[in-house]
């Protein structure tokens, strides 16, 4: 309401990314008859109810959507994966790094791989390979900016022959140092190509007596947060968790509180008073900091390694099973929007609502879903306009 975003994105476009055009048009289609529909009708001939079934956006910035891609992500893990001990790993780095990578986002690619290097360098010590898989955050939960990983590798690993199973074990300090060291040897390096960025609140802090390399020494000398949970023996827990990170925008649409047309207050948990606090923003604070982490086009938050990656997924990932007597599972089949909504809800959308007939399919409407149908209808769609 209020027409917010189109006075935002009017006042901002030239600075705006391609990617949050994109993303924030799909989510203003999302459930839009723009996008076209599936006709459904009872199979009672005496009951004359239809419904149609709206096309959803898959736009990263919709908390809707990613409700239900976390949904399918997490079944195709359970198929997938195999049912072996894991360990959750949580790798932060200091605050004063984190806006180096709004101003040189080819970072963000690095540091899933900075992360899985650790955990690999520990297994090689025992000639075996872990599986892992890592989410990439931005941020924090007031969505603010706040760079960090989250990562789960298997307690164990395959050995080069593929005969054997090793026990792994992972110490936080020494995690904590392999990692500190990588970042800043990311940092280093990316400090000496042409295009690298410092952030503009910073450049008054570098000078002949303290170059960017003193201030990364003054960094690798304190310690960094990395936290590793217990191994869990419950693999599907350890996937439940992680997939709580991994599709979802910035901030969930329950922890929004109230919207005057002019402000917008949202709770978050606060980690420091282990209280829930109450945060307000302007709807233009609001939309600057969550499109902010809006990923750019074709960039994947979730990364795979190890065994799970595509790499060797094929040929280590059915030896694993294997070995533990399971069952790999090569396709995987996505739960439809039906069972989403009666395991969620406990409806069953495919009923019909008046006589408890199932619901038949009798027409899908096509509209506009490519990139360039959408962008064309952008402003009406912004301005609540008839399409």
């Amino acid at each position: 309401s209020n027409k917010n975003w189109w006075h935002f994105y009017e006042k901002n476009k030239q600075r705006l990314r391609k990617s949050i055009t994109v993303s924030i048009t799909k989510l203003l289609s999302c459930k839009h008859k723009v996008r076209g529909y599936y006709q459904y009708e009872c199979f009672n001939p005496n009951c004359l109810h239809q419904k149609h079934v709206i096309f959803t956006c898959k736009s990263k910035a919709c908390s809707s959507c990613g409700k239900k891609l976390t949904a399918q992500w997490l079944k195709k893990q359970y198929q997938i994966l195999p049912n072996i001990p894991y360990q959750h790993i949580t790798l932060t780095m200091p605050s004063e790094l984190w806006d180096f990578f709004w101003c040189n986002r080819s970072l963000l690619n690095e540091i899933a791989k900075k992360a899985a290097k650790c955990i690999q360098k520990i297994a090689a010590k025992k000639n075996v390979t872990p599986g892992l898989f890592i989410a990439i955050h931005t941020f924090g939960r007031n969505m603010k900016r706040n760079v960090h990983i989250h990562l789960s590798t298997t307690t164990a690993g395959i050995t080069k022959d593929g005969t054997q199973l090793k026990n792994l074990y992972f110490n936080q300090n020494t995690i904590m140092k392999m990692w500190r060291y990588e970042v800043i040897q990311l940092f280093r390096k990316a400090s000496l190509t042409r295009d690298f960025t410092i952030p503009v609140k910073l450049k008054n802090d570098f000078n002949h007596s303290f170059s960017f390399n003193n201030f990364l020494d003054k960094l690798y000398k304190i310690n960094w947060i990395v936290h590793c949970a217990q191994q869990d023996e419950n693999y599907k827990r350890i996937i439940n968790y992680l997939g709580s990170y991994m599709k979802r925008p910035p901030i969930a649409e329950s922890k929004l509180r109230h919207y005057d047309g002019n402000n917008i207050s949202f709770t978050y948990f606060d980690h420091k008073s282990k209280t829930f606090l109450k945060f307000k923003l302007t709807v233009e604070e609001f939309i600057a900091r969550f499109i902010t982490h809006i990923p750019d086009i074709g960039f994947r938050m979730i990364r795979y390694y190890g065994f799970l990656s595509n790499r060797l997924r094929g040929t280590l990932l059915p030896l694993v099973h294997k070995l533990l007597g399971s069952y790999y599972q090569k396709d995987t089949v996505s739960p439809s929007f039906a069972e989403i909504m009666f395991k969620d809800f406990g409806v069953n959308p495919l009923e019909c609502v008046l006589c408890g007939e199932p619901l038949r399919l009798t027409a899908t409407h096509f509209g506009k879903t490519s990139v360039p149908e959408l962008l064309a209808v952008h402003r009406q769609l912004a301005l609540l306009k008839n399409i």
